[in-house]
Formats: C-alpha cells, structure tokens, sequence
C-alpha cells in the first residue's frame, strides 16, 4: 500500500529520513482491526519522529501520523482515536507505557491503520473527511487543556500564543463556543488578522492584554513563558501542550508564588474527550481551519508546508 513513512531518523535532516511510496500493510493483531482511510492530518509529531523524537531507528520504517478518518467494514465513517493504551484506566493518558500511532505502531499517513476496536469513535455528521481528521489530536488536545487542565471558568478570559497552529486555531475556535474571551498572539499581522477572522481579539506577541487571563494555552513554550506567567491573573493557570519554539525556558518563580499561579502539562485526551469534543463541535457547528490539502502521493511537499510554519490551520492529506 502507499504510504508516507521514516525509513530512518535524521536529527540534523528529518527529510532526508522521509519515504513515500509502497509498503507492506499492517499487521492486525487480535483485538484490532483494519480501516481504509480517507483522510488525515499533519501534526509538529509526524516531523519529530523523522528526526527521531520518540521514535528509534531500529524501529523504522515507520508510517507516519497520528490522525485519520476512515471507513469500516460496515460502512460507519470513524474517526481514530491515536491513544493506544490501558483501556482500564480512566484516564488513558496517564498509562506510563501508552503510546501514539506512529511511534510503537504504523500512522495513519497511509492507505490503511490497523487499530484497537475501542479506538474507532463515530465521525460527525455531516463533516468532510478532512475535516473530521483534524479532530483527534488539535481538537482533543485544545478541548482538554480548556476543559479538563485548565478548568475554564464561566465567561473567563483565555490568552492562545501562537495563533496559526492546529491547537491554538482550534483553542480558539472551542474557547469563543464555551463563551470566553480570547485574546490570541502572532508574529505577522496577516496571522493575527486570521485570528480575528475566527473570534479571538488580536495582540502582539509580548504585548500586556488589556485584562489579566485566567487561562493561557501555549504550544511555543520557551519564547513565551514570561509573557505567558505576566498575563495570568492571581490563580490563573498556564496550560502547556508542546514546544515548537523551545523547550528550556526560564520562570521568574515570585510571579508564580505570589499569584498563586498553576503551571500545568497537557497530551492529548481520553476517548471519552475525544467524544465530549466531537459532540461539542456538532452542537455548536464548529469546524476546524483547514490551511491545505494534498494527496498521499504529495506527503513530503505536505509535511513541506507545515514545517515552514506558514500553515494557518491544519493541514490535511487525503486518499481520494
């Protein structure tokens, strides 16, 4: 099958570790099963693991991605759930040993994903392929960092650094529909004049907010810490979710003690999240921001786009 996949890893050039082209499918282990895939997204994880972030080079080749939609056997449009882990626990996420699609077991950047049966989760009616592949991973993570993580009080305030990524676009997006104010950060005009366009009142990056936040999602990290720790009100919390901009960042720690401020680490979601977000976004009909879409074939001009940091929403492969 056709497939976009690390045949290595390259930290110094994670494209030179990239292959697109055919593959063996994926074995079905008991308890799973295999789903045609119509559609998936990008996310900064597909372009770590070619660089080898969590991903090894005895275990290439690896298919690439987290995210997809697809059809069973039944004729049920699915979206899968990219968490494998202890179905036991209440919160999935916290297993020490779960992994993603992609990094123990092939992505979904491929014709076929072979998954647990518990993680096919009914895609929205109504929604394109590729809109409902940008469900698992933006939305799921944004939802539970407002929701669970940051526990966003009625009418409150939420600052997004970063906007143009999957997460803050979506946290915008979901932030706006739970009835927050949302002040968003870019690094262009054109960017924050995006923002604007989907709800959330523009400021410059380092900029002081015209009121204290009391939730800030951030993917940067490093770059924005200190804007992030200033813009919290006295028992605000600081939802981190990734570090596409650094991850070693210094904490003047009197802002934290003194504010009472939380500093809270947020992966993913569970799939009773993933549910929660799905039947949120049918309420409110909210869709996701799609940037671009390419064919499987085109995977590389794909991951290309993403990692020039100039996609504003997702980006989305298809299998049409």
């Amino acid at each position: 099958m056709l497939a976009a996949y690390a045949s290595a890893v390259n930290p110094a050039d994670p494209f030179a570790a990239l292959s697109v082209g055919e593959i063996e499918p994926p074995t079905v282990p008991e308890g799973w099963t295999r789903v045609p895939l119509a559609a998936a997204s990008l996310n900064h994880h597909d372009l770590w693991s070619l660089a080898g972030v969590g991903l090894r080079a005895d275990q290439c080749p690896m298919i690439l991605g987290t995210d997809a939609v697809g059809r069973t056997e039944n004729g049920d449009h699915v979206v899968i759930y990219p968490v494998i882990g202890d179905a036991s626990l209440a919160d999935e996420t916290l297993d020490p040993k779960r992994t993603l699609l992609s990094e123990m077991h092939p992505g979904t950047l491929a014709e076929t994903v072979a998954v647990p049966h518990r993680n096919l989760v009914p895609a929205p009616k109504g929604w394109t392929a590729a809109e409902a592949a940008c469900l698992p991973t933006t939305f799921l993570t944004a939802w539970r960092m407002l929701t669970t993580r940051g526990r966003l009080p009625a009418e409150g305030v939420v600052l997004v650094q970063g906007t143009g990524g999957g997460v803050a676009t979506a946290a915008i997006l979901l932030a706006r529909a739970l009835g927050a104010r949302v002040y968003a950060t870019g690094r262009s005009p054109e960017r924050r004049e995006k923002a604007a366009e989907i709800g959330a009142i523009p400021v410059e990056s380092g900029d002081r907010l015209p009121e204290r936040a009391d939730i800030v999602i951030d993917s940067v990290g490093a770059p924005v810490m200190a804007h992030s720790i200033k813009s919290l009100k006295p028992g605000g919390r600081l939802v981190s979710c990734g570090v596409t901009g650094g991850p070693i960042a210094e904490v003047d720690m009197r802002h934290v003690f003194f504010k009472q401020l939380e500093i809270l680490g947020s992966t993913m979601g569970t799939r009773d999240e993933l549910l929660e977000v799905i039947r949120f976004c049918a309420e409110r009909e909210i869709k996701p921001v799609i940037d671009s879409t390419y064919a499987l074939a085109d995977a590389e001009r794909a991951l290309r786009r993403l990692d020039s940091g100039e996609a504003f929403g997702k980006v989305v492969i298809t299998n049409d």
